[in-house]
């Protein structure tokens, strides 16, 4: 089993995104402890993009911000590298081809490995074209986690067969953002994937209340939330850490009680 792995030993995972660099980098460093200490047993962490295209408005607005200070892809690993000063949680990189690309495949996934992040995401990029940059991270022991979309059908095992680390599962079409109610049926998508793998599938995209967190944790192995985090951060700035911690404990519960 990957680092990645751990995170669903210990029953329903919850994974909390956040951008590099949003407010600075320094709070993005307190926010992942905050997250940590509120029980994510995960942190997905974005490399800040001018273009992202999987994004809904709050996370594109968390990428500007962070631009504004001009984050780099160096700024991300260096929060990590702090982060890892202190903790062994798993960490993995949201990040978009063009950036990853223009840093040098074979350098980024060293570094990756060198620093101690396990394993990325990248959207942007089709399944079938994975294997551009998989073979250079597969070098480096880094997993790269493959999405798995409501419209996926009769590729979901194609998919979950070469799957890495965990499987993210898209609970709606369209693009990240909390969502009033969430009607995929998730069971079905992780069930076809566990028939071929015994990768971790985790759903994401549009989950915000603890009620959509115990009934989407029910039908998958953990949880991922984004756009509720970045809205809190949006909302209180530096200020945020508190906050973050609150509101992961809330969620990290709420998953928690699916599994029993």
């Amino acid at each position: 089993m990957s680092k990645i792995g751990n995170a669903f030993k210990n029953g329903k995972a919850f994974i909390g995104f956040l951008t590099a660099g949003d407010p600075s980098l320094e709070d993005t460093l307190r926010f992942m402890k905050a997250m940590e200490r509120g029980g994510a047993d995960l942190i997905e962490l974005g490399i800040p993009f001018s273009d992202p295209i999987a994004e809904g408005i709050v996370i594109q607005e968390a990428d500007l911000r962070a631009l504004e200070h001009n984050t780099s892809v160096d700024d991300a690993f260096h929060v990590v590298e702090e982060f890892r000063k202190e903790s062994d949680l798993p960490v993995v990189f949201m990040g978009y081809v063009n950036p990853i690309f223009n840093y040098g495949y074979d350098r980024f996934f060293h570094k990756c490995a060198d620093i101690g992040v396990d394993g990325v995401i990248v959207p942007d990029v089709p399944f079938e074209e994975r294997n551009e940059f998989a073979d250079v991270a597969r070098t480096y022991g880094i997993d790269v986690i493959s999405m798995i979309a409501p419209t996926s059908h009769d590729r979901i095992k194609q998919i979950a067969r070469v799957g890495e680390g965990f499987l993210y599962v898209i609970s709606s079409l369209g693009v990240t953002g909390t969502r009033s109610e969430i009607t995929t049926d998730i069971r079905e998508i992780t069930s076809l994937a566990h028939e071929v793998t015994d990768v971790p599938c985790a759903v994401g995209f549009g989950i915000n209340t603890p009620e959509q967190a115990e009934e989407m944790a029910a039908q998958a192995d953990g949880i991922i939330v984004g756009s509720a985090i970045v809205k809190i951060i949006a909302r209180y700035g530096s200020e945020a850490a508190e906050p973050v911690y609150e509101y992961v404990k809330t969620m990290k519960q709420a998953a928690a009680r699916a599994g029993k």
